[in-house]
């Protein structure tokens, strides 16, 4: 091993890196690249680091086959147009066929096209037959040796990336995540993380990864606050433990007297409160210059636009002719023609007149008791049908005036007329 030096290798932007093994003679700078020979056959690899250490000693190490060339670069520029291809026949082929409950996530040629690997997606519970797709997929890849892996979903949102659940540009798993840690419902407890299913879980469907972050800070600082609901001592008398805020090193204790009320672990510690610091002055006071002239400006209400009064024609006692219609005075059998006015002068009609001539109007259509309506009913029954007749004359004669009477209340309302003031 004196004569070689150890240079890892990584296979993808995000992928893992792997360490090899490289000549001591061969300059190998950091970003250029390499062909390796892997179990999916040569593979040409980005070196991110050309002075590694091999944490492992135990473990043997393969070596490089060579220094990739120009015309390497141009085959594997070559190879992912074919990937590309090969991604839309397996997609073709999966969704005509029963295999359609799998799917494909992306396809990788070896360097000598003489293997193809197929990341392919699938579920348990979906008894995939690895054989029986291999054989009738096998007339799309004639001069390559198909090979299949199975993808999980946290897998499978690494490859295809995208927006992160929690709103970022791009995924960790992504951009930086190597490796996938376990994770578990006990780091969302741990931190007070809402246990919803939309607020823990990624694009995978699984917990997100972010959980592990800052859970070690966590338990860090939970060793050294009380446990929630239990039963403590605090400077304001006993009580028992609501909340836990570590990161504050503070705790929030409801007691029975005062309620809710916030403690430090020293507060707890100490049995005294700790004095408060005045806070600190909102506004700046600025220094007096007694060289320079001050200006002093008063800002006054801007005045709202007053709304134009309506003007309105009224005559001296108070009255709109606009307004007050011209109704004609009502006839009847005290003597008034048809097409006569009352009130010209005012504009208004005399509302006591028309109903005086209404009640006489129904004085005389009641019989009276005792008198001759009363002695004679058939002279009763001609009277009532003389004075319809004579209502239906003055209902003619009002049809035919310029300005009428109003009407029965069944029959149409007639036009109002305006006068104007003269």
């Amino acid at each position: 091993m004196s004569d070689k030096k150890i240079i890892s290798v990584q296979f993808n932007n995000s992928g893992r890196a792997y360490d090899f093994t490289a000549p001591t003679e061969v300059e190998i700078l950091r970003e250029s690249y390499v062909v390796v020979n892997t179990v999916r056959g040569l593979q040409i690899g980005k070196v991110i680091n050309a002075d590694a250490q091999n944490n492992n000693p135990n473990l043997e190490l393969v070596g490089i086959e060579r220094v990739a060339s120009d015309e390497d670069l141009a085959i594997k520029e070559a190879l992912g147009q074919k990937e590309a291809e090969a991604v839309e026949k397996i997609s073709e082929f999966l969704r005509h066929s029963r295999f359609h409950d799998v799917k494909i996530i992306s396809a990788e040629y070896s360097l000598d096209s003489t293997r193809v690997t197929l990341f392919l997606n699938y579920d348990a519970e979906t008894n995939f037959d690895i054989k029986g797709f291999l054989r009738e997929s096998s007339h799309l890849f004639k001069s390559s040796r198909i090979e299949v892996r199975q993808v999980g979903p946290r897998d499978m949102a690494k490859m295809i990336s995208g927006l992160g659940a929690c709103g970022i540009e791009k995924r960790c798993c992504s951009r930086f995540l190597k490796d996938f840690s376990s994770i578990s419902i006990k780091m969302a407890k741990a931190q007070d993380i809402s246990l919803t299913p939309n607020e823990i879980t990624g694009i995978c469907g699984r917990l997100r990864c972010c959980l592990a972050y800052e859970y070690t800070a966590y338990e860090e600082a939970l060793k050294n606050l009380p446990k929630k609901k239990k039963l403590i001592q605090t400077p304001l008398g006993e009580g028992k433990v609501s909340q836990l805020i570590p990161m504050a090193d503070t705790v929030i204790v409801w007691i029975p007297e005062l309620g809710n009320r916030k403690f430090t672990r020293e507060e707890l510690e100490s049995g005294v409160m700790a004095e408060k610091k005045p806070e600190a002055e909102r506004f700046h006071v600025f220094e007096e210059h007694t060289n320079e002239d001050v200006e002093i400006l008063k800002l006054a209400p801007v005045p709202e636009p007053s709304r134009p009064a309506r003007q309105e024609h009224r005559d001296s006692k108070g009255h709109n002719p606009r307004r007050d219609n011209s109704r004609p005075s009502s006839t009847g059998s005290s003597g008034v023609e048809a097409g006569e006015t009352t009130g010209e002068q005012s504009g208004k009609p005399d509302r006591s007149q028309n109903k005086k001539r209404s009640w006489d109007n129904k004085r005389e259509k009641t019989p009276q008791p005792g008198g001759s309506n009363q002695a004679n009913p058939s002279q009763s029954r001609r009277g009532n049908s003389q004075s319809n007749r004579n209502v239906a004359e003055i209902s003619a004669g009002q049809a035919e005036a310029p300005s009428s009477e109003p009407q029965a209340k069944n029959s149409r309302r007639p036009r109002r007329e305006w006068i104007k003031k003269s």
